[in-house]
């Protein structure tokens, strides 16, 4: 007797309404769709666990964590593809190349020698890692055999990591020179001693290593000087943008003007601020009925009162003022910045610098809000959603 409920798509019959209505939810049902689109045959459901079994080994190899290091590019792995691909890239074969041709200008037999046994090494990773995978085959050349004539190209992994990686202090490098780090402090007291670089109102700093991060950011991949910013000349490498901070003497942060509403997510001016009524501390205190979040009154004395509904929310004995202790990065930074003859920017300069982003803050935050009054126009409140 012929089912008048059909998938046709997979090819099966059901029962009833209800059964069917499951399959289209399933996962087999939704690979099927896709490999119709991709004008491939349906495959049973045996087949299909059996390949989401093979997906499942799969993907747990490729989680399993591995230490692989490329000595010739500085760079850590934790995957084998990651590796695998950085092995095969463009990029590391012309640093080998290079280095090769390095070796075989000086001449120089022990040098070449150790050269062979240090790529010798680096083949032999790539083979261990490469060897735990020969004998298990991969769910693409199961699953995707008869995709072998598509023309679909694959992106490199590796490509989408060299953007975070090519940062240098992401791995502790210098900013202006190749210099290689052993943390962040050591970094930042390198680029002091060799370079004169400091970074400014570093006690108002709140997060050190976005900043940092935001400036390698900038050289490396923005390709612009720290100094000139974006009202300087253009360059066309992270090398020719450090070549021209260092011969200019431009190894240093602007932080002034308009540049400062650049790096105002990462400074807190708030500890700068001038006391309300510092002039007349007799003067009156005018103090609102209740707070911005109308829960809650604070009397002229300071404390804060609040409804009794909301007793066990104060009950739990947390300082809303409590302060937050600086970063023990920060601490040794201003150490080590003191040790060199670093002064502390006047308290005159602060203010205006922070009078300053107030001001560039208020300007950006009512400039949204007319954007956002711009655009709510165009939106037809209220509009039929179904015209019956």
């Amino acid at each position: 007797m012929t089912s008048k409920f059909t998938c046709i798509t997979c090819r099966v019959a059901f029962k009833d309404a209800d059964i069917q209505r499951q399959h289209y939810k399933a996962d087999w049902h939704r690979y099927n769709l896709k490999r119709k689109v991709a004008d491939l045959p349906p495959v049973t459901v045996e087949e299909f666990q059996r390949r989401v079994l093979l997906q499942r080994e799969q993907d747990n190899l490729e989680s399993t964590p591995i230490n692989a290091h490329c000595k010739i590019c500085r760079k850590s792995f934790s995957s084998q593809n990651a590796f695998e691909n950085h092995l095969n890239s463009k990029k590391h074969k012309e640093a080998n190349i290079s280095l090769v041709e390095l070796e075989e200008s000086n001449n120089t037999p022990n040098n070449l020698n150790g050269e062979n046994i240090y790529r010798d090494k680096i083949i032999n990773v790539s083979a261990d890692i490469t060897k735990k995978q020969g004998d298990n085959p991969t769910v693409d050349d199961v699953v995707m055999q008869e995709d072998s004539d598509s023309d679909i190209e694959e992106v490199d992994s590796d490509e989408w990591d060299e953007e975070y990686k090519d940062n240098p202090i992401a791995n502790n490098n210098c900013l202006f020179c190749s210099h290689h780090s052993r943390n962040t402090v050591k970094n930042l007291k390198h680029m002091s001693l060799e370079h004169s670089f400091f970074i400014p109102d570093v006690e108002y700093l709140v997060d050190l290593k976005g900043l940092l991060m935001y400036l390698g950011e900038k050289v490396t991949q923005g390709y612009m000087c720290l100094w000139c910013s974006e009202k300087g000349r253009s360059f066309h490498s992270s090398d020719s943008t450090k070549q021209h901070m260092v011969d200019k003497g431009h190894c240093k942060m602007l932080h002034e003007g308009e540049t400062l509403a650049e790096y105002a997510d990462f400074y807190d001016y708030s500890s700068s601020y001038p006391p309300d009524h510092q002039d007349n501390p007799d003067a009156e205190v005018t103090v609102p009925v209740l707070d911005d979040s109308d829960y809650q009154l604070v009397l002229p004395s300071g404390a804060t009162i609040g409804h009794r509904s909301l007793m066990i929310y104060y009950r739990q004995n947390l300082d809303p003022k409590r302060a937050v202790s600086p970063q023990k990065k920060i601490h040794r930074l201003l150490a080590q910045y003191k040790a060199l003859g670093w002064t502390e920017t006047q308290r005159e300069a602060v203010v205006r610098k922070a009078r300053d982003i107030h001001y560039m803050k208020r300007v950006q935050s009512k400039y949204f809000t007319q954007l956002g009054v711009k655009a709510n126009k165009f939106q037809k409140h209220f509009r039929p959603q179904v015209n019956f």
